[in-house]
């Protein structure tokens, strides 16, 4: 992208009635995607009319909508729907049987709750712990002192395992619950099935990682700096 302005939505100070994203005569700010990226915003258009896109585009749309009731009294919208709740009616929107848990170690207690709940929904869950296959750190080239606990055996985390064992169970979609930032990464591209993110790690803020940006200094000046 040499040359040409990077996309910069997070710093677009338009009002939610003035944006073009939003509104069809909208505006756009510096660095709009939108108005800048006219070619690359139609050939997404057209992706999501091919026959193997449609109908997954369409139910996270129809599932977008479902996490909301409109309030009687003012109309205004009310989130009626947990990120489980919301994971499971989209694999039964889309047909799906039969899911994935790509899971930490350190979130085994959770993954187990969260397996019955899917299963207690009616799908098939085929589950992978992140040091499945127990390969020594030291493959990877790491020394002694770059373990968490030196002086002794360390497996690494194996998230490309965890996708290949997702793989052979013929997953239709995976869920993950707590990989360590990097090795989701790596999930992610090793995955066949279509992948969604149930916990994101943060072990400081009980994985809840908007937590350190609620209480940052920044973020509260800039809620404070303009109009929403």
């Amino acid at each position: 992208m040499s040359g040409k302005r990077l996309p910069d939505c997070a710093h677009c100070d338009l009002e939610r009635s003035e944006r073009i994203c939003l509104v069809p005569d909208g505006k756009g700010g510096r660095g709009c995607p939108s108005l800048g990226n006219v070619e690359a915003v139609q050939e997404a258009a057209a992706r999501y009319r091919e026959e193997d896109l449609a109908p997954f585009a369409c139910a996270a749309s129809r599932q977008e909508a479902a996490g909301y009731d409109r309030r009687e009294a003012d109309g205004a919208l009310v989130p009626v729907r947990t990120r489980i709740e919301e994971t499971c009616e989209f694999a039964a929107r889309m047909g799906y049987r039969r899911i994935g848990l790509a899971f930490c170690v350190g979130l085994r207690a959770e993954a187990r709750v969260v397996a019955d709940i899917f299963e207690s929904r009616g799908f098939e869950v085929a589950s992978v712990m992140c040091k499945a296959g127990g390969i020594a750190k030291e493959h990877l080239g790491l020394e002694d002192g770059e373990k968490i606990r030196p002086g002794g055996f360390e497996a690494i985390c194996n998230p490309v395992l965890q996708a290949r064992l997702l793989d052979d169970a013929q997953t239709e979609l995976n869920v993950v619950v707590g990989l360590c930032v990097g090795h989701d990464a790596i999930f992610f591209r090793h995955s066949r099935a279509p992948v969604t993110v149930l916990a994101a790690k943060d072990r400081v803020t009980g994985h809840n990682p908007l937590a350190a940006v609620y209480t940052s200094g920044s973020y509260w000046a800039s809620v404070r700096g303009r109009k929403k």
